[in-house]
């Protein structure tokens, strides 16, 4: 677990906060740390009211919900009155939902990232921390391509911040162990028929559990700098080393790639490699304009120094270094999914 003192005493905003990484993160910040105030910004009033039910805005907790949409900038800019950090988690994440209704994803991802940017800047907010996915390096999907315009606009506000004391910075990795509607509790469901549906046997995914996202997001806000696209080194899995997890005497069939699927996943691509430093357990894209000395970056914003990746590097599911045994899927699993 991540310690970040940067974030006691400070009024936190997290956009789309509960949602399962808005949740982690609310339960990690007031566990650990002592904030002056945290807020949950949402759309939803149904997962505020379940959220109430376990931290309570009743003066004695220092949280705050506010209904709102990121969409709406005047709303924004009214939440984030007087608040040092923003953690932008709200987005259209579903891959068909959003292939089939497309300017309803650009409003949220691509408008609603830029009203997030205008609004932290008006009111004065010394960071904001994007995330972002896997799915935005090299993007086949609509998803993909509305959460790569939406890394650019949040790394690009650092260019024209003027006076302001703000940081701009972005994270991406990959799926989330167990989370809604991912692969996992598909399967889980699906073993009830007694065929599990593959797309492809030699497809490869990253992995992190939301204990270790949450951390890694705590971390980079004492790290950054502005400008850095934050990326995890997590393990890969094999599709069929998960079912062999899942359901080791099920049957399974093959029903080909879906529209807007990848067989492997990129978090860095050769092109990002000359712009990338490796560090012991994280990549950084550079931002392609120079905000600051790189060399003084890559002594001094870890603990250990970074090293530029060679030209000829990528960060690929398929080709990736450390891939989770089967075993270790199955005690994941047991561990992650509820």
């Amino acid at each position: 677990m991540i310690i970040e003192k940067n974030i006691n005493n400070k009024t936190i905003l997290i956009t789309g906060g509960t949602g399962s990484l808005g949740k982690k993160l609310t339960e990690n910040i007031l566990s650990n740390y002592k904030p002056k105030k945290l807020i949950i910004y949402s759309r939803d009033e149904l997962k505020q009211y379940e959220m109430q039910k376990i931290w309570s805005d009743d003066g004695v907790t220092p949280i705050r919900y506010f209904i709102g949409d990121v969409r709406d900038f005047n709303r924004l800019k009214i939440a984030m009155d007087c608040v040092d950090i923003v953690i932008h988690t709200a987005a259209l994440k579903q891959v068909p939902t959003i292939e089939y209704n497309p300017f309803e994803a650009v409003k949220t991802n691509i408008i609603g990232a830029q009203n997030v940017i205008d609004a932290a800047i008006e009111n004065n907010v010394k960071k904001v921390l994007a995330i972002s996915t896997d799915k935005a390096s090299a993007p086949i999907n609509l998803y993909g391509a509305t959460k790569l315009a939406s890394d650019k606009l949040f790394i690009a506000a650092n260019n024209y911040r003027g006076k302001h004391d703000i940081k701009f910075s972005v994270v991406r990795y990959g799926n989330v162990m167990g989370s809604r509607g991912s692969v996992i509790p598909f399967f889980l469901e699906k073993i009830k028929t007694g065929i599990l549906p593959i797309t492809d046997k030699g497809m490869t995914r990253f992995t992190i559990t939301i204990e270790q996202s949450v951390d890694f997001v705590l971390k980079c806000i004492g790290k950054m700098w502005g400008g850095e696209l934050f990326i995890p080194k997590i393990p890969s899995y094999k599709i069929l080393d998960l079912v062999e997890a899942i359901a080791p005497n099920c049957k399974f069939e093959i029903v080909g790639v879906r529209p807007g699927e990848k067989l492997n996943e990129d978090m860095i691509t050769q092109t990002d490699a000359i712009n990338t430093v490796e560090f012991d357990d994280y990549y950084v894209i550079l931002p392609s304009s120079i905000l600051w000395d790189i060399d003084k970056f890559m002594k001094g914003s870890n603990s250990t120094p970074g090293k530029k990746c060679d030209y000829s590097f990528s960060y690929n599911s398929g080709t990736n270094k450390r891939f989770l045994s089967v075993e270790e899927l199955r005690q994941l699993i047991k561990d992650q999914v509820h």
